[in-house]
């Protein structure tokens, strides 16, 4: 079924006209863009900074993304020695509110041998100010295809962070996980309130946390990177990993996922590629965590 009329079976099973679309600030981006380069028209920055996460020394930057059809790719890849990561960040602007994204998985790489521990994530971040930062925020969807952090078997992750420190690595956060192959496209919805999140995918409550209060913006973010230290042993061939995305939804508020997927729909009904009136915050957006 093509996403035009998947995305119109959704509206009708939701039973949501558009009188009754929730309101407030909205950000919605279907990727319908000519080239990678008119991802900064509509606020995303692509990293291009070193650094944390994955591995030591790792590349960044827009080489590791392609447009196709109004799906972005981003992709990573090494051979033991050389590694590049990719990560997607849109301004530093969003704080509680419902955020969602259709994202697609890989299970296993697009070239080269599998194995190696990778992360494929969506997820939300404030910068960190320092070890155990008391203002740091971070609401999580990880998945995890060949294991990692304690299992051995594909793992999806739900994390919502209080904060953290790095060496000595003290990690202060909630988490939930569940075991099974995650590999195809997936709905995410996160609805933040106060410090209570709510973990949807494809409809479905995943997890509910607790928290403190979220103090600070956040920006969106997308993530594929290697774990440290559990690459594939004196393997030399190229792999490459994968992770496309469909759409990104925020909305002041909370949004039950039926929803996010209607308003969706209507909006690619009415060819609406990308809208953006959530305000503006005046605060630095780093792309490099």
């Amino acid at each position: 079924m093509s996403r035009m009329k998947w995305g119109l079976l959704v509206m009708l099973l939701a039973g949501c006209a558009s009188t009754n679309m929730p309101s407030g600030p909205l950000m919605f981006d279907d990727f319908k863009i000519k080239t990678t380069a008119d991802l900064a028209t509509h606020g995303w920055i692509m990293r291009t900074v070193p650094g944390w996460p994955g591995i030591a020394g790792a590349l960044w930057g827009p080489e590791s993304f392609t447009i196709n059809d109004g799906v972005l790719r981003m992709t990573s890849s090494t051979n033991g020695t050389v590694t590049r990561q990719s990560q997607l960040c849109h301004q530093r602007k969003y704080l509680d509110g419902t955020y969602a994204a259709r994202v697609r998985y890989s299970d296993a790489p697009s070239a080269g041998p599998t194995g190696d521990q990778i992360v494929q994530s969506f997820y939300l971040i404030s910068p960190s100010k320092g070890p155990m930062d008391p203002t740091y925020d971070e609401v999580d969807f990880e998945y995890l295809a060949n294991g990692g952090w304690g299992t051995f078997k594909p793992t999806m992750f739900t994390t919502t962070w209080d904060t953290f420190q790095l060496e000595p690595w003290i990690a202060d956060n909630t988490s939930t996980r569940k075991t099974g192959p995650m590999g195809g496209w997936h709905t995410f919805v996160a609805q933040v309130d106060h410090g209570r999140v709510s973990y949807f995918i494809d409809g479905k409550l995943f997890a509910s946390h607790t928290t403190k209060v979220f103090t600070e913006m956040m920006s969106i973010n997308f993530n594929l990177w290697f774990v440290r230290d559990n690459l594939l042993k004196d393997v030399t061939d190229q792999r490459a990993y994968d992770e496309d995305i469909d759409w990104v939804y925020f909305r002041l508020g909370q949004v039950s996922p039926a929803s996010v997927e209607a308003e969706v729909a209507e909006m690619r009904a009415k060819s609406v590629p990308f809208i953006d009136t959530v305000p503006a915050s005046g605060l630095a957006s780093p792309c490099n965590f």
